[in-house]
């Protein structure tokens, strides 16, 4: 019997939310066979199972948000059920012929066979060697009388080999281990708390920092979770603030709490730490796009964009392309820790994207190298696959400069705030017939506004307007495009 345990399928990832089982108790599953959906903080993403048997229990319910390393489900693999820790009492057989207890207690060698690794994740084979670890089995070094008191030195030691390599008992995932009554610098499960500082231990970072936000003493709880852990809900509880089953509770009439939580939580943390870290500055500009838009309609018709969506969009990532080139500074990014500027001569194009999940910001990456046609098929499959709810982690990052699109809901114009790690965000507004003065003439034309945020500690307000006025004039023009590229 396994147990595949959530692993971070992100760096500092702490827990994710089920969306979604693609199997159920009772289903075959091979190796690598897509099992379930989970929602990061970033994203939603396809975990596939790391065995092959049937499935035998799920561990964790949908819409549940689980810690990482926490068992999620069961799969039975024919080889019986899980070997019981290396610290558990279980009592052995009778010692014969005033054989000691502590002799018939030896573990047995470890095992040279591994378990099956997740592609793309555990530690591959031929890594270094693991270190034996002592457990609570383990006999001292001079073992005492039968009968007699063990001393104190024979209790399990506090873990300092944490590394994945010094433990020979870790699953594929690293993090995990297969003795989760044995945890490292805390108690054995069950084990009476000798202070406040090891009942901690039993409690996942995330839980932790609930407990602080509400309030909540660790020290006073009693854990509910495996080998008595704290959870959530023992915090909550504790608090007075149990969670309703439903996602959304009904908290009065007429009221209603959407929990925040995945990407939209994670939306909520960036764009709070970008609005009060990056002084933002926001210019406007509107422009005549009237020659832009029969380009668009040109383009349409012509045989390389048959395929492909073309729209006002593609021309003004085309014209942020090119006047990140002409005014590089635009495309770069303040190391606070360094107290450097980054100056990027590539970029990855950030196309804001509102999902049912959220705004999420994928880029395009290496952008500035892309032919019209493939920037067009680039864009059209990101905004597909946003729609989706399939973008990876790895689509939203390393971006460096970012537009979103704002007209296709109706606005003229906004402040953008900026996408953490970048310096400038340029908003696209609607498209709207206007009066406009053409050579002393009122006639009417295609008008849009572009507003322009960036951090004015990379940023002046000259290279600020620069860059606007050039963006605005190859919108209106289209044959600058190909005079500045």
């Amino acid at each position: 019997m396994k147990q595949f345990k959530l692993p971070d399928v992100g760096e500092g990832l702490t827990e994710a939310e089920i969306v979604r089982w693609h199997v159920k108790a009772g289903d075959p599953v091979k190796v690598n066979q897509i099992i379930v959906e989970i929602e990061t903080a970033k994203a939603v993403v396809e975990l596939p199972c790391p065995f092959e048997g049937v499935v035998a229990a799920l561990m964790a319910d949908e819409g549940e948000t689980v810690d990482v390393g926490r068992p999620i489900i069961s799969v039975d693999d024919g080889t019986g059920t899980d070997p019981a820790p290396a610290s558990s009492a279980a009592p052995g057989p009778a010692p014969e012929r005033g054989q000691a207890l502590a002799e018939d207690m030896v573990p047995a060698p470890p095992k040279e066979e591994r378990q099956p690794v997740l592609v793309g994740y555990g530690v591959k084979m031929g890594a270094a060697k693991r270190r034996p670890r002592r457990s609570a089995s383990t006999p001292p070094a001079s073992t005492p009388p039968a009968g007699s008191p063990a001393p104190r030195s024979a209790q399990p030691p506090a873990r300092q080999d944490t590394g994945p390599a010094a433990r020979e008992d870790a699953g594929p995932f690293t993090g995990e281990s297969a003795a989760p009554s044995v945890r490292e610098n805390g108690p054995a499960a069950g084990a009476a708390p000798a202070s406040g500082g090891r009942v901690a231990t039993l409690a996942k970072p995330p839980v932790r920092k609930l407990a602080k936000d509400l309030g909540v003493d660790l020290t006073t709880l009693t854990g509910s979770g495996p080998q008595g852990s704290i959870t959530r809900d023992d915090v909550q509880s504790a608090a007075g603030a149990v969670p309703a089953p439903a996602a959304v509770r009904a908290v009065q009439a007429g009221e209603e709490r959407i929990p925040v939580k995945g990407v939209r939580r994670a939306t909520a943390q960036a764009m709070v730490a970008s609005a009060f870290t990056a002084p933002h500055v926001t210019e406007f500009l509107q422009v005549d796009v009237t020659e832009t838009m029969d380009a668009v309609g040109r383009l349409r018709r012509l045989p390389d964009f048959a395929e492909v969506k073309v729209s006002p969009l593609l021309l003004v990532a085309k014209a942020v392309l090119v006047a990140a080139r002409r005014y590089p500074m635009i495309n770069s990014a303040w190391d606070e820790v360094a107290q450097e500027i980054v100056v990027k001569h590539y970029v990855n194009l950030g196309i804001a994207a509102a999902t049912p999940r959220g705004l999420l910001v994928p880029n395009v990456k290496d952008a500035h190298a892309m032919s019209l046609p493939d920037l067009a098929r680039a864009l059209g499959a990101l905004a597909e696959t946003a729609r989706a709810g399939r973008t990876q982690p790895a689509d939203m990052a390393g971006g460096t400069i970012t537009i979103t699109n704002v007209g296709v809901f109706g606005v003229d114009a906004g402040t953008p705030i900026l996408n953490p790690g970048e310096s400038a965000i340029l908003a696209f507004g609607q498209v709207r017939d206007m009066p406009w003065v053409v050579d002393g003439q009122i006639v009417p034309r295609r008008v849009c506004t572009l507003a322009l945020s960036f951090d004015h500690r990379v940023v002046d307000g000259e290279l600020g307007s620069l860059f606007l006025r050039d963006v605005g004039a190859m919108l209106e023009d289209p044959l600058r495009m190909l005079a500045w590229n």
